[in-house]
């Protein structure tokens, strides 16, 4: 068995992870990783970085901003390899805004599948119909499916679908 390496390549973070160089390139500038430089200017990264892409791309998947990714990242220790707890803390932050992510999911696809699969295409009783346009008040966009930052508004918005 070959003995455990503490430092990575650039290419062998790439490939245990599946992101390109010049991803990981980004993600360094973006500050979301980092390497140290060898004498001869090559990047090594510690083998705990592996675990921060792994986050960096799943919290990519399900839309979370990389600006909110990093603010998740400055919370976990520097000097060492994040433990249960510290993700577990991230976790717990992140618990709200993905319960919302999950609900707008989940009323993205309702509304549309009413919508599409009735197959009456009335505009009359759609539930996505806006008689008079009386939503443009509360901002562009579709207002009865998207989360709106002020509740308030959102939740005016689906009353009238109900």
């Amino acid at each position: 068995m070959p003995p455990i390496v503490k430092e990575l390549t650039v290419g062998q973070v790439s490939q245990r992870s599946g992101v390109a160089v010049s991803a990981l390139h980004f993600y360094e500038r973006q500050g979301l990783i980092h390497s140290r430089r060898t004498a001869g200017n090559q990047r090594r990264y510690r083998r705990d970085t592996l675990r921060r892409v792994s986050f960096i791309r799943v919290s990519q998947r399900v839309g979370i901003p990389l600006a909110r990714i990093r603010q998740a990242l400055d919370r976990l220790p520097d000097n060492r390899t994040p433990n249960r707890a510290d993700w577990a803390l991230v976790s717990e932050q992140w618990r709200d805004e993905l319960d919302a992510r999950i609900a707008q999911l989940v009323r993205l696809r309702d509304d549309l599948t009413g919508c599409i699969g009735c197959g009456c295409l009335s505009l009359e009783s759609c539930v996505l119909f806006n008689p008079d346009d009386a939503l443009a008040a509360d901002g562009s966009g579709p207002r009865r499916l998207l989360i709106a930052d002020d509740p308030e508004n959102h939740e005016g918005a689906r009353a009238e679908t109900a």
